[in-house]
């Protein structure tokens, strides 16, 4: 797995959701492998940039105990994802925005390597990885400029991130040979799964 720090990079760790599959729960607090799940996704954010967000709802405190900006949706009608998305890029300061999931602690800073390869073109507005099968929107990169698109495609009423990355339109990267970062822990059955392998070292 790549070390390299991104200095021109902001990730976005997405918690906001309303884990409805998890009896409402606050997904990344959930306990898993011993710890809070969204631990395992700010500890190999980590190494890869000093810029790093949350997007969360509730249990601000709890989120802000990581040591990271804590960010609310800036919409009330909970349109999802691309509420904390745009929260994430109005705060960016760096060119590069890479949203994550705070339920897939299985990824690799390889997939940044991809992404950011894809995305390396000044005409290209963002990438998002297909795993063979699906687009996996939540893992997008996106340059800091996008924000408009964005907030343009929320007011028309629309909230299908998969919609919005499609009309930039984003790059789609080939993951298919590692659908494997890609796995969402989604039910108590995914994560009791999920709990074995996290646990090993």
């Amino acid at each position: 797995m790549s070390r390299h720090t991104h200095t021109n990079l902001t990730v976005l760790i997405l918690a906001g959701g309303q884990a409805t599959r998890m009896g409402g729960d606050d997904k990344g607090l959930i306990d898993c492998a011993g710890r809070p799940m969204i631990e395992h996704v700010v500890d190999k954010v980590a190494p890869l940039t000093a810029s790093v967000l949350i997007s969360a709802n509730r249990n601000l405190e709890r989120y802000a105990d990581y040591g990271y900006p804590v960010l609310r949706d800036q919409r009330s009608d909970y349109p999802g994802p691309l509420a904390g998305i745009e929260s994430g890029l109005a705060a960016c300061t760096t060119d590069y925005l890479w949203i994550l999931p705070c339920d897939a602690p299985a990824f690799s800073s390889d997939l940044l390597e991809r992404l950011t390869a894809a995305c390396s073109t000044a005409e290209i507005p963002a990438a998002v990885p297909d795993d063979g099968n699906y687009l996996q929107a939540t893992f997008a990169l996106l340059r800091r400029e996008t924000l408009e698109s964005l907030r343009h495609f929320l007011s028309s009423g629309q909230r299908k991130l998969q919609t919005w990355l499609t009309e930039l339109p984003a790059v789609c990267v080939n993951c298919s040979d590692h659908p494997e970062w890609f796995a969402n822990i989604n039910t108590p059955d995914d994560l009791e799964r999920y709990t074995l392998p996290l646990s090993q070292p």
